[in-house]
């Protein structure tokens, strides 16, 4: 059975620090290897010029590997990240980021996933990252 949103927006509230609540990250759709994150657009995330910053878009990237592997597993598991690589592309500015984080791999202690970060207004990619977590539980 696939996780709602719902749910995923849940294990979000539940188990992340009070700072990657306060990036608004909202649960958009879910799937048995992936998950689509809203990052909005906010000033108290842009850097000089106007781009939202590199560290929201890497805690963002980070945070949809998790909601990405919870749903893969049927529920929240304590994991760890262990790699994180980030290029990013283009700057946002004043535009909501659409992240979609994909598992390629998912064992039983190890996951691995591919992370696009869109700028949702125009659909352009601002970023890429790739992630490798330790499953814990």
């Amino acid at each position: 059975m696939t996780m709602t949103s719902t749910e995923a927006d849940k294990i979000l509230s539940a188990n992340f620090a009070p700072w990657v609540l306060d990036l608004g990250l909202t649960v958009e759709t879910v799937g048995e290897d992936r998950a689509v994150l809203r990052l909005p657009w906010s000033d108290r995330l842009a850097r000089e010029g106007g781009g939202l910053s590199g560290q929201a878009l890497m805690a963002a990237a980070d945070t949809a590997t998790v909601i990405a592997v919870s749903a893969a597993r049927g529920g929240f598991v304590p994991m760890t990240t262990v790699q994180q690589s980030t290029s990013f592309q283009r700057a946002v500015t004043g535009s909501d980021v659409l992240i979609e984080a994909v598992l390629t791999k998912l064992g039983r202690r190890m996951a691995f996933a591919d992370v696009t970060l869109s700028d949702a207004a125009s659909g352009a990619l601002a970023a890429r990252a790739s992630t490798v977590y330790a499953i814990l539980g």
